[in-house]
């Protein structure tokens, strides 16, 4: 049997902590958008968990509580989706894309009023 470290142990479970929950929000994302979901091709919906993954990573665990997701709509996925195209060509750093995701998903954060 592999020795495998704690260290080791530790990043795999993080690791699958970070997709659980990347696909418990885009699976309210998806009921939210309900047929409209079937237009995102399957690149679409990878970059969509690639930008909820870094905010995952970036943002506190209540950020996700105040997200509204009935008022997610389909241009707002669109947006965040251009958002991971730009992060992964590196026109922008992850900074960038967790700031500007946040910007979507929170739109009143840091807005005071």
């Amino acid at each position: 049997m592999p020795d495998v470290s704690r260290t080791e142990i530790g990043r795999r479970m993080y690791s699958l902590q970070k997709e659980k929950n990347v696909e418990r929000v885009v699976e309210r994302i998806r009921k939210q958008l309900g047929a409209d979901w079937t237009h995102f091709s399957q690149e679409d919906q990878d970059l969509l968990k690639y930008v909820i993954g870094e905010l995952w990573v970036y943002k506190e665990r209540e950020f996700w509580d105040m997200v509204q997701y009935p008022r997610i709509t389909v241009i707002a996925v669109l947006d965040i989706i251009a958002i991971g195209r730009k992060s992964l060509s590196h026109e922008i750093d992850t900074r960038k894309t967790v700031e500007e995701a946040t910007a979507i998903l929170l739109p009143h954060a840091g807005k005071e009023g």
